[in-house]
Order: C-alpha cells, then structure tokens, then sequence
C-alpha cells in the first residue's frame, strides 16, 4: 500500500476511535419551568380569631433544580367542601427552604355562626406566576369562638403551682388549655449519668377538662405538680371547645388569657414528723439511763434530716441533738436522770435549712434503779 493510502487509513481509524469515546448528541430539552414544589406539610390553629399558619419552602423546583431567588406564596382558604379557594391577605415573598408563616384576622362572617371546617391552602408560584398547585388542606374551624379565659393567677406552694381563673357563663362544656413556658435558661451543659435528670420542657400544657371548685373565691383552679423549683414559668390559658365536624373532631380555641409569672423558690419546710414515742431505761447492771426515741419517717424528696428537741415541766425547749441534722428517725438520749419526767418534739430540716414545726411531744419519766 502507497504510503499516502497508509496516512489516509491512519486518520479515518483516528475519527472513529475518537467517535466511539463520545457519547453522541441527544434530543434538545426544553427549558425548566421553574416552578417550585408544592409544600406538603401546612399546618394551621387558630386561637380566638386569630389564625396561624406555617410550612416549609422548598429547596427545588419540579424539575430537581435549585430555585433561583425568592418564592412567592398566595394564601387562600375554602368554607366547605366545594367553592373556590378565596384569598386571604395580599402575595408574599419567602427565601427557598425557609419555614414560612401567614396570621391573619378572621372576617366576620367566619367568626360567627356555628362551627364549621375552614380549609387553608398555599400556592407556591414562580416568577411568571405559574405553580405547581396546592398545597395540602390544613383545617381549622370557623364559627364563633369560647369567650376567653379572664382572673388567671398563679401562686407558688409546697406541692406546685396553684393556678385561679373565672369560670365560664356558657352553658357548653369547654376544656381549659394552661400553657406553660420556661423563662429560665437551660443549663449550658446538662449532668451526665443514668441518673442524672432528664432536661424540663421549654413549652407544656396541661389540659383541666372540669372547673375543679376554688373555696377562696368561688371561682376554678387547679395544681400543676410537674416544676421545679429554683425555675421561673410563664402561663395563659385558652378554652377550648371539641366540636366533631363529618366525623373528626377538631378544636375550637379561645384566644389566650394575659400571661402572669412565677418564680417557684422552694421557702417550704418540710412535713412535721409524727408518731413520736419515748421509751426509758433505768440504767441497771451499770449502764446510764436513758430514753430511746423514735418516729415515723418524712417523705419530702429534700429532706436533710431530723432535729430533738427537749424540755423539764414548763422549761424553754432547747435542741439536744447534734448541729447537723440527725439521718436515722431515732434518737439516743443519755442526759437524763432516775426519777425525772422529760418531754420531747421532734422536727424536719430540708436541704434548703427550712425547718418544720416541732412534732407532738412526747412525754416519758426515767424509773429509778
């Protein structure tokens, strides 16, 4: 073969190899739409006649894109099942992935009436105004709401925080909401350990399904046993009406009652001891005599201990025991003397310092040898 047919052959073996390491050319595609996904996860409440909503934006448009600048959203709501989805409010602006949130005053005529289920909606438009449809249903009721909570005060005591409020003039069942918050920080680095105490809730609520009777002034109360103390809290209340609508059965809130605050400081003694029995000996065979005291053990989870006290007749009383609170419910006393009449009382100390008041005495005479 001529060397010029030998180049020639050489080239086209090139091209083709060349093309073999290429992928070729598909068919052209259209261009993104842009439009952003749906939010899936709206969810709504309302308190009063206020209604709040909020979801999340999404991160990428339908075509798996990242979304190129600032997502509108348009807030409308539907009474009922059928009908259009009216608007609510004006069009918003929101950066993609962050969490959205709407509030909005219900017209009047949603805030009237009997209830009945109001369904709010968002669509997520692009910047030709296109979408990719609605969000999902997220429900309140509208109608009118419970009249709301008023006389709400709180009081701190021994066993938790005692909380007051008006009762209703309406004749239908409502429950009352207590929401609780945390206005103490938490600790920067919790104890570690298996028995170290579980971090408190920042938000609570605690649900009182009946008025529970307050003697003081005639009007509801009820104890929140869950704080700690050494912490500061916050609380409101709303009524809230149950009321099943096709079959669910959704809430409708009142809107909340001023907040009042506690400081839970722990200035509580301990429980008085009780059953308090004195036994004497006389001392035979060469022992001092002595009364043997002891008494029924206190519960209080901060207990530190136990302190006697004891007097001759009328005497001023005067402590006996050590400076340190006594652990054990008992006590050894074995400054007496044969033929005298003691009386003792005994009381709790807490970790705190905070001391109980003294037991009911306990009288006992030492017999002479």
């Amino acid at each position: 073969m001529h060397r010029n047919q030998w180049a020639a052959l050489a080239a086209a073996l090139a091209a083709g190899m060349a093309l073999a390491g290429c992928g070729m050319p598909g068919a052209p595609q259209p261009p993104s739409l842009n439009l952003p996904e749906a939010a899936v996860d709206l969810a709504a409440s309302r308190a009063g006649n206020q209604v709040a909503l909020t979801w999340t934006l999404p991160k990428k448009n339908t075509d798996k894109l990242l979304l190129k600048g600032n997502v509108t959203v348009r807030v409308c709501r539907k009474e009922g099942a059928g009908g259009n989805c009216v608007a609510a409010g004006g069009e918003l602006q929101f950066v993609p992935g962050t969490v959205g949130s709407f509030t909005e005053t219900l017209p009047t005529q949603l805030a009237a009436g009997a209830p009945r289920p109001l369904s709010y909606f968002v669509e997520l438009k692009n910047h030709n105004g296109r979408s990719a449809g609605l969000s999902n249903a997220a429900i309140v009721l509208a109608g009118e709401a419970p009249a709301p909570v008023t006389g709400l005060s709180a009081e701190v005591r021994k066993q938790g925080v005692t909380l007051r409020w008006t009762p209703a003039e309406e004749s239908s069942p409502t429950t009352v909401r207590l929401h609780r918050k945390l206005l103490t920080p938490p600790a920067a680095k919790p104890h570690e350990g298996l028995l170290a105490p579980q971090p408190e809730p920042v938000e609570q609520n605690l649900l009182v399904d009946r008025c529970a009777p307050d003697g003081r002034n005639g009007g509801c109360r009820a104890l929140d046993t869950n704080i700690r103390f050494g912490q500061s809290y916050e609380y409101r209340a709303q009524r809230v009406a149950r009321v099943t609508v096709e079959g669910k059965t959704l809430e409708l809130a009142s809107e909340f009652s001023a907040p009042v605050r506690v400081e839970a400081k722990d200035i509580f003694p301990p429980e008085t001891p009780t059953n308090l029995a004195a036994v004497a000996t006389a001392g035979e065979n060469g022992a001092a005599p002595a009364i043997d005291l002891s008494w029924q053990p206190v519960t209080d989870t901060d207990l530190a201990g136990y302190a006697v006290y004891r007097r001759e007749g009328e005497a001023a009383w005067q402590r006996i025991s050590p400076s340190e609170p006594l652990t054990p419910p008992a006590f050894h006393d074995t400054q007496v003397q044969p033929g005298h009449t003691y009386r003792y009382a005994v009381s709790a100390i807490d970790q705190g310092g905070h001391e109980s008041a003294r037991s009911a005495e306990a009288v006992e005479t030492v017999p002479n040898p």
